[in-house]
């Protein structure tokens, strides 16, 4: 009886597939998606990195409290997102601003989660902020076959020393019998200003666009997703003139990339995270064209979406409308992140 939750039936995708005559069909559909953290420390100073410097550091008091009931909310937002269509967590969720393997193992055990035995892909990168990414995958539907991880190597042009930040990360495996690919980023942050730090991001998607070359000069037809929060909003040079990612899939060619979430941000003036009272989607999905392809025998994008519930929304103070972030003013606000969550609905046909 478990497994009926993740189908769909005609009825839920009426609109999709109206042109496939009045047959009932069943679909198994999948959440694939990317949540920053915002800072998930622990509570242990490790000599060998820089996290004095982290809110959950800095505070005198109550840190192993505060940091339970961080686990617990993050566990929970992710235990939720695309829960409302497929009665279950995401089968693979990318993260970012995660200090080590083990906060990940806290957030994987949580009693929100634990049920749903996930899996960890993780490496330790030379961030300065010592934050990193990863992948979590549920163990009954994806299995891993190759990981690696890669370095962003960018120097600051006054000193030329090089900027240390976080690496980019590469999980190929089967979902469900299907080879998928996932390329998981948090690019180079806005500081100094957008301009300033703008070649930054670029050279980080030239990275990200030679990982997608590599494994399209094997597999042409690869399914790639890549995500993550990449401190750029879909309409940014690093995205439209490096990636190349379209906002019509009609448009996107052969070994192209669709992103879903730029008419999201262009034309509905979405966002994930917000700052001076402004919205940007830094946060973002993108997909390779086998993914948008209208046969059904396999796994194909269905939808996107960013999971903005209004519980996640701040309610009060100066900070009103953004997302409730965790820490603020100093202290722990028992909120979850600075950025919501994004999401994409991967829908397969069931032949019976």
């Amino acid at each position: 009886m478990k497994n009926l939750k993740f189908w769909l039936t005609t009825l839920c995708l009426t609109v999709l597939l109206s042109a496939q005559a009045q047959e009932k069909k069943k679909f198994k559909v999948h959440t694939v998606g990317f949540y920053n953290l915002e800072n998930l420390f622990d509570t242990i100073n490790d000599k060998t990195k820089f996290d004095e410097r982290s809110p959950i550091m800095e505070m005198k008091t109550k840190r192993s409290e505060v940091y339970l009931q961080k686990v617990k909310n993050m566990a929970g937002v992710i235990s939720e997102v695309g829960k409302d269509v497929t009665h279950n967590s995401p089968v693979l969720l990318g993260v970012s601003e995660v200090e080590n393997r083990e906060v990940l193992e806290d957030i994987v055990n949580d009693s929100s989660l634990i049920h749903q035995d996930y899996g960890i892909v993780h490496y330790n990168s030379p961030d300065v902020r010592s934050i990193d990414v990863a992948l979590l995958y549920q163990k009954k539907f994806f299995t891993p076959l190759s990981t690696s991880s890669h370095e962003l190597k960018i120097f600051d042009d006054s000193s030329n020393k090089r900027i240390y930040t976080r690496d980019q990360l590469l999980v190929s495996g089967k979902l469900e019998g299907e080879m998928i690919h996932v390329i998981v980023n948090h690019w180079p942050s806005r500081s100094g200003g957008e301009a300033k730090s703008r070649p930054k991001r670029v050279a980080a998607a030239k990275l990200t666009k030679r990982l997608l070359d590599s494994l399209q000069s094997i597999d042409p037809y690869a399914k790639v997703f890549i995500m993550g929060d990449l401190n750029d909003d879909p309409t940014n040079a690093s995205v439209t003139d490096v990636l190349k990612a379209e906002s019509n899939k009609k448009k996107v060619g052969f070994k192209g990339l669709y992103n879903p979430y730029t008419n999201m941000y262009k034309k509905e003036g979405l966002g994930t995270t917000a700052y001076r009272d402004a919205w940007s989607l830094f946060d973002q999905i993108m997909v390779t064209q086998p993914l948008l392809e209208k046969d059904y025998s396999s796994f194909r994008l269905y939808k996107a979406g960013i999971f903005n519930k209004n519980y996640l929304v701040n309610k009060h103070g100066r900070y009103k409308g953004y997302p409730k972030r965790s820490f603020a003013d100093g202290g722990f606000t028992n909120g979850y992140s600075d950025h919501f969550p994004v999401y994409t609905y991967l829908i397969k046909e069931i032949t019976e």
